[in-house]
């Protein structure tokens, strides 16, 4: 075996995780977001760098206000999933570096003083976490359903009116339930995508 995980891990994590369509009504435990998190956290990103903000829509209320922003066939999975995250990207991002990257303090100025600089590095590197976000989900025993069928100016006014944040998926969470995957759909293989040089 060339790869140090073994074959029930390699499998939870990749060759049998599928996007999920459907759930159980079984919760999601705060207590399981908080060991997801102790994951991604661990994301590489640039100056280490945290720029990914997770918001969890439990209440009716908020889900409500989250499905009208939800492109039409993306509507009744969202209302029904047990738990959904919305993933935004923190265009403040900077603000925690002298934290987040202490040996280096004038790194925050330096390199993301301009507003265009911090949602290009911020974007770029929330999309990375949240890559290991859902790959948490699945290492959690969960399923993930991301998606990007929505009105994304709309849902970031909704839930981050402050104009620093701007959602970059939503994803429903949960025990997979009754015909939950697709099958899955063909994937390049290895001479189609790697070249030597």
């Amino acid at each position: 075996m060339t790869l140090a995980l073994d074959a029930t891990a390699q499998n939870l994590l990749f060759r049998e995780a599928h996007t999920a369509n459907t759930f159980t009504d079984e919760p999601v435990t705060e207590e399981q977001i908080k060991a997801i998190y102790d994951l991604v956290k661990y994301a590489p990103t640039a100056f280490n760098m945290s720029p990914l903000r997770v918001l969890l829509v439990r209440s009716p209320e908020a889900r409500e206000r989250l499905v009208s922003h939800m492109a039409e066939g993306n509507r009744p999975k969202t209302a029904a999933a047990p738990l959904v995250a919305v993933l935004a990207v923190d265009h403040e991002f900077h603000e925690e570096l002298p934290k987040l990257f202490p040996h280096a303090p004038g790194i925050k100025d330096a390199f993301f003083a301009e507003r265009p600089v911090r949602e290009q590095a911020g974007t770029f590197n929330a999309s990375l976490q949240i890559g290991y976000f859902i790959l948490g989900v699945r290492a959690a025993g969960l399923a993930a359903g991301p998606m990007t069928g929505f009105d994304a100016a709309g849902l970031s006014k909704e839930f981050f009116a402050d104009g620093d944040h701007q959602v970059l998926a939503v994803v429903n969470l949960g025990k997979p339930g009754e015909g939950a995957f697709n099958p899955r759909s063909p994937r390049l293989e290895y001479d189609e995508v790697v070249t030597t040089v």
